[in-house]
Formats: structure tokens, sequence, C-alpha cells
């Protein structure tokens, strides 16, 4: 990946792997940008390719996390992890976010907010009833820190009711780093969903294309990604 198209964590994880500083010190040392959320932002495959084993998604998300983030920074994709896991056999949301708190430490300062969320939603009518709260308690992090965008996601799951497009226009709506936790939230209830469930309207216009930055992989077909995706889940199941 060219490192001028790596941001904050992920670039000075890059500089410091370069000069020789090897995991977990290519994560602490000079960065500033530790607890932001690159590494929750990468969590997808490793959720993918363990269908209904959060403990092993969570490890893997562990263990990527480690070569650029610190503490919530970690645990934030270990989380997300954890849940598309439980998302691919589960339609219940509250256990699919009671597998990803179950794979963070019970007092990290993500857990806390998470717990926060679902109690304050549980009494608010509106999403946006809940965002007021919630900013009051969570507002001061920067845009782009882990635990401000982790309510997001929450918010948009609690309230988007199992409606894709819904799910990630109230998590693009509360602001913040609005396009990973649209695709965050919408990683996890089309997950839930599965893929006969999507609709149309959030799925034609893709023309089954994704490119990347990836050299060697920039046009990609997403049902080869797939079939690729769960061929490697198939391998981690066996284990």
């Amino acid at each position: 990946m060219p490192y001028q198209l790596v941001y904050t964590a992920e670039r000075v994880a890059y500089r410091n792997l370069v000069n020789d500083r090897r995991p977990p010190q290519s994560a602490t040392y000079r960065n500033p940008y530790r607890e932001w959320i690159g590494a929750q932002i990468r969590a997808d495959a490793f959720g993918y390719v363990a269908p209904g084993w959060p403990e092993r998604a969570a490890e893997f998300a562990y263990r990527d996390a480690a070569v650029s983030h610190v503490k919530n920074g970690t645990y934030g994709e270990m989380w997300v992890a954890a849940m598309l896991a439980a998302a691919l056999c589960c339609d219940d949301l509250s256990t699919v976010l009671e597998a990803g708190l179950a794979e963070i430490p019970a007092r990290s300062r993500l857990a806390e907010a998470v717990r926060d969320t679902i109690a304050i939603s549980s009494r608010r009518r509106t999403w946006e009833e809940a965002w007021d709260e919630l900013m009051i308690r969570y507002g001061h992090y920067h845009g782009v820190h882990t635990i401000n965008n982790a309510v997001l996601v929450v918010l948009g799951l609690l309230y988007g009711e199992m409606d894709l497009g819904k799910t990630i226009c109230i998590a693009v709506m509360g602001g913040f780093d609005t396009d990973c936790n649209g695709a965050t939230a919408g990683s996890i209830a089309g997950a839930m969903l599965g893929a006969k469930r999507l609709p149309a309207r959030w799925v034609a216009p893709l023309s089954d294309r994704v490119t990347s930055i990836v050299a060697g992989y920039y046009d990609n077909r997403i049902s080869d990604l797939a079939r690729r995706t769960l061929a490697v889940a198939r391998q981690v199941c066996l284990v």
C-alpha cells in the first residue's frame, strides 16, 4: 500500500516498521493517533472469516491492531470483529452487541461507552435525543477517535431497526468519521440480514465491483471477494 495513502496511526506504524520498530513498538513510538479509529475500520474481514466464532475473530483483530494501535484503539477492532462473527450466525441485535462486549475489557472506556449508548437508547425515543445526551459525555473526543465513533455505530444499529439504509444513514448523520461509521454499522446489519435480504437500491449501483489501492488488486468483483472470504472461513473453522 502506498505510504502517502495511509494516514494517522497507520502512517506512523508504516514509518516505524520501515525503521525496524516491530510491534508493539510500531504502535507506540511517536504515535499520538494510537487510539483513533484506524484499527476499528480494519475489523470486517476478521469477523467474516470466523462466522460464529467471536473469540477467534477478536484474536485476529488484536494481532492486526497491535501493529498500529493500543488500548481502546485495539479494543475497537476486536469489538467490531467479534460482533461481525456473531452477526453471521445470529439475527438478534442484543446478542450481537453482547458478543462484541464479551471480547474487550469490561472496564475499558470503550465498553463503558457502548453500555452507556445501549442504556440511553432504551429511554430515548429518537436517535437525536440519545445523541444529544451521549455527546455531553463523549463529544469531547477527537473526531476520529475510536470511542465517540463507536457510540454512533451503536446508535445506527439500535435505531436502524434492521433496515440497512436507515442503519447506515443514522450512523452517518451522527457525524464524526462518517464514512467509517456508515460502513461499520452497515456491515454488521448486512451480515445479520444476509445477502438475499439486502435492498437492491443499496446493492445494484455497485455493479458487483470495488476498487482498492492495494497493489495488484485494484479492480475486484465483490462476488469474487465473497467467495475468497468464504474459502478462508472454511479453513479457519476447520482448525
